[in-house]
């Protein structure tokens, strides 16, 4: 019996996301030098179809950081919402921040895209407009949280560089120890103790 349609688009979408994680994890372990071919073996499919679904290494680099700029749990303007205290809702963008670095493998493909040279213009912008937003909102938090108590006092700027700090770290950390990453992974309340007045 021939596929339906339907099931046919559901077959092609299935393949494009696995070839696309597959190149998330060869990005991830490779950064920009990653080639069609390493990404090809790593779906284990032929290089002629990872062609199909992709026009080049740049339209999955492309689609990729399109994905981790939509699909992120730290969305910055909800966390500018007034009705949780600052510290609550400091804590809320704190464990949504290192609840995305359990899964390094988007973080430290964003980490390679911002090192890399041969990123394209276009997104080496996003991602610093992302890191400024994150650091804006970081700032914003902490400074209205030392105002109701909640935050510990001291130089804002030094705070949000603190913390920031702590989770680059957790990239590099990823890069250095891939096998232990998820064993002793720190949980939030460590990093939220920074902040406690």
């Amino acid at each position: 019996m021939p596929r339906s349609e339907e099931v046919k688009q559901r077959l092609r979408e299935e393949q494009r996301a696995h070839i696309l994680e597959a190149a998330k994890r060869v990005f991830a372990r490779k950064g920009l030098k990653a080639t069609m071919d390493d990404i090809a073996t790593e779906a284990s499919v032929s290089h002629g179809l990872a062609y199909r679904y992709f026009a080049s290494k740049e339209a999955i680099l492309a689609t990729l950081a399109q994905q981790a700029f939509q699909a992120n749990p730290v969305t910055f303007q909800q966390e500018l919402d007034t009705t949780k205290t600052p510290g609550e809702r400091l804590n809320r963008l704190v464990r949504a921040i290192i609840e995305s670095r359990r899964h390094p493998e988007f973080i430290q493909f964003l980490d390679h895209l911002h090192k890399a040279e041969a990123t394209p213009d276009e997104l080496r912008e996003q991602l610093h407009r992302r890191g400024h937003a994150l650091h804006t909102v970081l700032r914003q938090l902490i400074v209205e949280g030392q105002e109701t108590g909640e935050v510990a006092a001291g130089d804002p700027e030094q705070l949000v560089r603190a913390f920031l700090a702590c989770i680059d770290g957790l990239v590099k950390w990823a890069d250095y120890d891939p096998e232990h990453y998820q064993e002793h992974f720190p949980d939030a309340e460590i990093f939220l103790r920074m902040f406690k007045p």
